[in-house]
């Protein structure tokens, strides 16, 4: 009986982890995949340390709210930057110098948050803050490089990737609200080093590099321009050809006559020729990006509402563990979607979750205390993760694969502007009302953010009709 469910775990284990366990068992893979987790660090820990931080040396939620809207604000700007930086230049290259600009910014601002310097010095030097290479990105796009062609290992890449990412999460929040409560230079410090950790074991692992649109350029005997004109050429062409094909199956479907099938192929195919033919940006990438602003937006805002609520409470040192409960589930719903080979449709799957995890953190208005808002964290972090990965799986049918970082870093980019306005508008209604002011604000949010979703229903669906852009690189 015992050797019977011990082998039935075992198959479970398998069925669930033996995916994983192949892609980790390539060679290299594991060294770049723990790295990007480790230099991540900064993500989790310096949005709430600077609000902890903040809050204790000036006591004032308007001004941490006002610091972090800047920094993701600024993190806004300069992430689509770095991703077509990297897409050009190559991770390497792009990585280094900005590591040493974040590292001289996070020295800067804590001292001066110690001092109690006049706020205005701090909101010079936050800005800085947002000097982090797109890691995450750089990471996706290795993988996709790396299993070009294998669309069901891709997929289960991207869910392994926000496994770690998620892991990241659970061990930063806590993390953060503990060692920000002891010592702001304590939790910065921690920071520091997990960035110089992880940085030499990503960018020293030079195998699984993807080569940059110079270097491809150069192998080419071109210019970058002429090379990145050659491989847009190609990507539209792919594109096009889709394009004709769905038009064709859907006008048959109609039943068309023969006429109108070849009139609904040419309109394809012009409706194609008239785009842009140098810009990434389409109405599906706009939607998912508009999408990503709202989710920032009404997760920001809980963010620095939940802390709000905790310090009423008196219960500020639980908060990284309320977070590092939604970043543990998220984790669970990450390890089983990408398990699965799924055949539901990826827009159904999209809208499903994110419908979940913005109803689920809508209702905390409703919560009378801390380990209600913990336990539906919990219920609906299992979605949270699939969302993204979900946004992750949309940008392989949006972007071409050597421009992919680029496409990623502008989705974390409007992601971050949403974070940055949402907490900025909850911080004002928590210094008048309380953290209950901030969770109306979290409500009203969340319900808009799902509505500027649905306003993208077609865009989004469309996308998913089209092909993965795998066979060309630009």
């Amino acid at each position: 009986m015992t050797n019977n469910v011990l082998v039935g775990v075992k198959n479970i284990g398998q069925r669930l982890f033996g995916g994983y366990a192949e892609l980790l068992r390539i060679p290299h893979t594991a060294r770049f995949s723990v790295g990007s987790v480790i230099a991540c660090m900064p993500f989790p820990m310096v949005g709430m340390t600077i609000t902890i931080s903040v809050q204790h040396y000036y006591g004032n939620y308007s001004l941490a709210g006002a610091l972090t809207a800047v920094q993701a604000i600024a993190l806004a700007v300069t992430s689509p930057v770095l991703g077509k930086l990297v897409d050009k230049f190559g991770q390497r290259q792009v990585s280094i110098p900005t590591i040493i600009v974040w590292m001289v910014a996070a020295i800067s601002l804590v001292s001066c948050i110690t001092a109690r310097v006049p706020s205005w010095i701090l909101f010079c030097i936050v800005p800085f803050m947002a000097a982090i290479p797109p890691w995450g990105a750089m990471s996706r796009q290795r993988w996709t490089t790396l299993l070009k062609g294998d669309a069901e290992k891709t997929n289960r890449a991207l869910s392994l990737s926000g496994v770690f990412d998620e892991c990241m999460w659970v061990i930063g929040n806590p993390l953060a609200s503990t060692l920000a409560v002891i010592s702001g230079l304590l939790a910065f410090s921690f920071t520091g080093i997990c960035v110089v950790v992880g940085a030499l074991m990503f960018l020293t692992e030079l195998t699984t590099e993807p080569k940059s649109q110079t270097q491809l350029a150069r192998e080419a005997g071109m210019t970058r321009k002429e090379y990145r004109e050659r491989e847009t050429a190609r990507s539209k062409a792919l594109q096009t050809e889709a394009a004709v094909e769905y038009a064709r199956d859907k006008a048959r479907a109609e039943g068309k006559t023969a006429a109108e099938v070849k009139a609904a192929m040419q309109k394809a195919a012009t409706d194609i020729a008239a785009g842009s033919k140098e810009s990434i940006w389409g109405p599906g990438l706009i939607a998912v990006c508009v999408t990503w602003f709202g989710l920032g937006a009404f997760q920001s805002a809980a963010g620095i509402s939940i802390v709000a609520f905790a310090t009423e409470a008196h219960m500020k040192q639980f908060t990284g563990f309320v977070f590092a409960c939604f970043s543990f589930s998220s984790l669970i719903g990450a390890l089983v979607y990408g398990a699965k080979n799924w055949t539901i449709p990826l827009w159904k799957r999209f809208y499903f979750c994110l419908a979940v995890v913005n109803l689920g953190i809508g209702s905390f208005m409703f919560a009378k205390h801390l380990w209600v808002i913990m336990i539906i964290y919990l219920c609906i972090g299992v979605c949270q993760a699939p969302t993204w990965v979900n946004g992750n799986q949309l940008m392989l049918h949006l972007v071409p694969p050597t421009r992919f970082t680029e496409g990623m870093a502008w989705m974390g980019a409007m992601n971050s502007i949403g974070g940055s306005v949402g907490s900025a508008i909850a911080g004002q209604f928590i210094d008048r009302m309380g953290s209950r002011g901030g969770f109306i604000v979290v409500t009203a949010l969340a319900l808009t953010s799902l509505a500027i979703a649905m306003l993208g229903f077609k865009q989004i669906k469309e996308s998913t009709e089209q092909p993965t852009l795998t066979n060309v690189s630009a």
